[in-house]
């Protein structure tokens, strides 16, 4: 079937509990994991938001799963950090980490004190970083002057093969682009048709490699506990991009969330107390095309999830590993 990975949001979830938690899921039946990188949660409610980087060594090194983690080079990080952190992780685990390079958000970007660009100067600069990042891979000495600046930096430790540089995407114009230079497509669940044009948009710009989609879900024993948990974690997440990506504190996206209702937050987070509807959505993502699906359960609480859709949902769907 495909590839059915648990996703790791460190703004919701301290990052102790979140290793135990993907451990846990590893040996429920997901094939895979992905992790979130933010220095900023969504919400005062969340209260977390640990380093990815500290997690995916050890996430790693205590399960089998491939790992990938959504990253945005070029303001907080600078480029040549991101592709050192790259071919360290390549190089211990081998065919298992790949890095999806996006244009970033403000809530986390803005702590550098520069200031935050326009997006078609934010997608500019993310095509330089990605090009810096996947030379340093191959070896090369790079130097670079642009939106980004690099002085001769080289990586002295590299993977034998450089790892997949994914373009992440919402909009088909942003996965037309992303083509030109990705190894991979991600983005989030959004309505059927939107997710094909996506898709479609990526393959028939010549866009190669696997399709990845994340998808936002709440499940829990009764209706009414599903819709609060999504109510409660993920209203401030319903609101469709520039929103995302230009608010800039933790309190603003609380605010714009205090009139969001439970029937506008079901329309971006799959919610349901029934596992054979689950599996069926995910079904559907499959027949759409989607090589590797990843959930992020949108509740702190993980381990009635992993336990429910690990003996309910991924038999249902006979899950594989990466390249299997």
């Amino acid at each position: 079937m495909t590839v059915i990975g648990f996703h790791c949001s460190h703004e919701q979830i301290s990052p102790g509990r979140l290793l135990r938690d993907v451990q846990h899921a590893e040996r429920a039946g997901f094939t895979a994991g992905m992790s979130s990188d933010h220095l900023s949660p969504w919400s005062v409610r969340h209260n977390e938001s640990g380093f990815a980087w500290s997690f995916l060594g050890a996430a790693l090194a205590t399960t089998n799963l491939p790992f990938g983690v959504v990253n945005a080079p070029g303001q907080r990080y600078h480029p040549a950090i991101i592709a050192q952190a790259i071919a360290t992780l390549a190089e211990m685990f081998p065919g298992r980490f790949w890095a999806a390079l996006g244009s970033g958000e403000a809530s986390n970007e803005r702590v550098t004190g520069e200031a935050w660009p326009r997006k078609e100067v934010r997608d500019a600069r993310l095509v330089e970083c990605v090009d810096v990042i996947r030379r340093l891979l191959r070896g090369e000495e790079v130097s670079h002057d642009g939106l980004v600046h690099v002085n001769r930096a080289q990586l002295w430790t590299l993977p034998d093969g450089v790892p997949d540089l994914v373009g992440p995407a919402v909009t088909p114009e942003t996965a037309a682009r992303h083509a030109a230079w990705a190894d991979g497509l991600i983005t989030v669940n959004q309505p059927a048709d939107v997710l094909q044009k996506v898709l479609d948009a990526y393959r028939d710009a010549g866009g190669r490699g696997p399709a990845r989609l994340q998808i936002h879900l709440s499940w829990a024993p009764t209706e009414d506990e599903a819709t609060a948990i999504a109510h409660d974690q993920w209203r401030n997440n319903v609101f469709a991009p520039p929103v995302s990506w230009d608010l800039e504190t933790v309190e603003a996206f609380d605010v714009i969330g205090e009139t969001v209702t439970s029937e506008q937050v079901a329309k971006s987070v799959r919610i349901s107390a029934d596992l054979g509807q689950h599996a069926a959505w995910l079904a559907e993502y499959v027949e759409q095309g989607w090589d590797e699906l990843y959930l992020h359960f949108v509740g702190q609480h993980q381990a009635d999830f992993i336990d429910a859709f690990g003996a309910h949902v991924l038999p249902q769907l006979a899950p594989t590993a990466v390249h299997a």
